[in-house]
């Protein structure tokens, strides 16, 4: 019975091990992957990223050949090591820190040890590869910034990391992928797709020619060529005007939502996030805490909007029939409401009826409107809820669904905001800060152009969009609808007559442009800061809105000026010498540049760190540049002037 049972017992497990044979090499023999397979060396063959250009077929971004020295851990025998740490220009410690880190990702993988070598280096590295086993030279492309300008539009490549594998299979260990900007935003369009070739080793580990004759192996396909919505141009003009300043620039196109110039300052040149000084170069950029140069203040700073916001409020009372334009309110300086009193800078006894509002920015107008809109009802409540949607309608309080890398959604609050605040009771007065687009109002600069697109288009607007055309491809469906607001057509028009008054004699009448009728909005922003855990203020920001022209809108542009002291001082001059170089192809007002190019706002930004005095109200004298720097800037526009023309 014992020998029955022993024989059945071998025959199952031979049975059992036929069967697992004919499976794995009948049955399933398309599951033998060549991947894993250790006797199959795997070369990748990478493509030419895709070239980008400008909405005028400017070339901004092209490819240069880069060198990287590949290693197969496994395959790795005993070397010079002093020798090749020489010939790659590093200490044997970083050798042995590679290897390690090459090692722990894969040992039968490739990975890159050291990589962007210049040609010098490839040229006489490659006569000795031959001594290094295990170690080979791959070819590839790096970026090649054709420009300067659009550091933080165009972004940068940068080597993979653990996360990016994770997500992607795609992506090996050393593979380079977009990391800020278009760069990242059109990544699987840039990059193309790899090639790869198989090559058969023998059992001494050497290779003996292509996987069967090369019937696997794919040839590289080219990433696709894209343009872009941005002006080459009028990108470089407003990072001139921007020198010396912090803040964000947004203009677009109100017909089609294409972004026309995004300006983020300060800036940097792309090049230095190129080939091996890359990393130092990122990590002295990101260590600066003080002027941020990475972090793109037209898309990621968040502030509140001032008086610009007084042209949502009149569209929204025009809109719930609480308001006619004819409508006049008396301002005694300012609005009083409780004890507490809301200062202006009208003319006490001044009557103002909607566009005289806008023309003189008036708060005791708009304190008035605000409360109107809110108490429509009787219940503040819902009537900060309706105020909210109408608000919302134009794209503010929210992330625009755009193609940008990077964003924040700003804050346009409603009843379920303020009920932490006030549990129970609310009444429109608590929030009459909202009135002048300061309290808990909270947007973007580019929120608040396409804000401007949208009134320059009488109620709708186009996502803000970078990308104009890509190779054989048509652009996604949500930026070419519109998108409409909740204000009825015929209730822009006042709003659009009190922004040009605002140029013809209000606010900003210093800052007209002949032959262009401007519309357009000045704001002043209060900026407190805590220093040593005190809330101190700073000299005010400066904003500015406007689009151009008046019933033919070519271009809406929002200008945020930190530490800029009132909107027409810096923000509404650069917003007018960039819709007349945008119109007319070059400016005019050359008082305006001039005095922009001469003034900087370095010591503002410098008053929390020197101890400085802040003056009243945070001001200090306007500072000057230096001799040199003002001819540098002057050299600059008449080379970007000279390239235009």
């Amino acid at each position: 019975m014992r020998q029955f049972l022993l024989f059945i017992t071998i025959i199952a497990v031979g049975l059992l091990f036929i069967a697992r044979l004919f499976y794995l090499q009948i049955y399933n023999s398309s599951g033998h992957d060549l991947y894993e397979d250790n006797a199959i060396r795997k070369v990748y063959d990478y493509p030419k990223r895709g070239f980008v250009y400008d909405r005028n077929g400017e070339l901004l971004v092209a490819n240069q050949p880069s060198y990287d020295v590949m290693v197969i851990p496994r395959e790795v025998e005993p070397l010079d090591t002093l020798e090749f740490c020489e010939l790659l220009k590093i200490d044997k410690s970083q050798f042995i820190k590679k290897y390690e880190k090459a090692r722990h990702y894969s040992p039968r993988l490739p990975s890159v040890f050291v990589s962007h070598l210049s040609k010098e280096d490839y040229a006489v590295l490659q006569e000795k590869m031959r001594k290094f086993q295990g170690f080979y030279i791959q070819k590839r492309s790096l970026r090649d910034y054709e420009t300067t300008i659009g550091a933080n539009v165009l972004g940068d490549i940068g080597e993979v990391n653990n996360g990016d594998i994770r997500r992607d299979p795609y992506y090996k260990m050393g593979d380079l992928k977009g990391k800020q900007g278009i760069e990242a935003s059109y990544e699987k369009t840039l990059r193309g797709v790899k090639g790869i070739k198989f090559i058969q080793k023998d059992r001494f580990n050497k290779n003996i020619g292509p996987y069967k004759g090369g019937k696997f192996d794919t040839i590289p396909e080219q990433g696709k060529d894209i343009t872009i919505t941005i002006d080459a141009q009028l990108q470089a003009y407003g990072e001139l005007l921007m020198q010396n300043k912090r803040g964000g620039v947004i203009a677009i196109e109100p017909a089609t939502g294409e972004i026309l110039s995004m300006v983020a300052a300060p800036t940097y040149d792309p090049n230095l996030l190129v080939g091996r000084d890359r990393s130092k170069n990122f990590t002295k950029l990101y260590n600066d805490s003080i002027a941020k140069p990475l972090f793109n203040r037209s898309l990621q700073g968040v502030y509140e909007p001032g008086s610009p916001f007084k042209l949502m409020n009149a569209l929204i009372a025009l809109q719930e029939g609480v308001v006619t334009p004819e409508e006049t309110v008396t301002c005694y300086a300012g609005y009083k409401y409780g004890n507490r009193f809301m200062k202006c800078h009208c003319h006490r006894g001044t009557r103002n009826d909607m566009i005289g509002g806008i023309q003189r920015s008036c708060n005791a107008y708009f304190a008035t409107t605000y409360r109107k809109i809110l108490d429509k009802n009787g219940n503040a409540s819902e009537g900060i809820d309706n105020w909210s949607k109408h608000a919302q309608s134009f794209g503010l309080g929210n992330f625009l669904n755009n193609d940008l890398f990077v964003g924040q959604k700003g804050r346009i609050p409603d009843r379920a905001y303020y009920k932490t605040i006030y549990p129970n009771t609310f009444y429109s007065t608590y929030t009459i800060s909202n009135a002048i687009g300061q309290g808990e109002v909270a947007t973007t600069p580019i929120q608040l152009a396409n804000m401007a697109a949208a009134i320059a288009n009488r109620g709708y607007y186009f996502t803000p969009h970078i990308i104009k055309n890509i190779e054989g491809e048509t652009l996604p469906e949500q930026f070419t609808q519109p998108k409409y607001t909740t204000i009825d057509r015929d209730n822009f028009e006042p709003v659009i007559e009190g922004m040009l008054q605002v140029y013809k004699k209000g606010t900003a009448a210093s800052l007209q442009i002949k032959d262009i009728d401007i519309c357009g909005k000045t704001g002043t922003v209060e900026n407190f800061v805590k220093i040593d855990s005190v809330k101190t203020q700073l000299t005010d920001h400066s904003i500015f809105l406007a689009f151009a022209p008046k019933n033919n809108p070519k271009i809406a542009i929002a200008v945020f000026v930190e530490n800029g002291y009132w909107g027409s001082r810096f923000a509404g001059r650069i917003a007018s010498l960039m819709i007349e170089k945008h119109i007319k192809g070059h400016t005019t007002r050359k008082d305006m540049e001039d005095w922009l190019l001469r003034h900087t706002l370095e010591n503002e930004y410098a008053k929390p760190f020197s101890g400085e005095s802040f003056g009243i109200n945070g001001y200090t004298t306007l500072q000057i540049v230096e001799e040199q720097e003002y001819y540098r800037l002057k050299k600059e526009l008449n080379r970007i002037n000279k390239a235009e023309s």
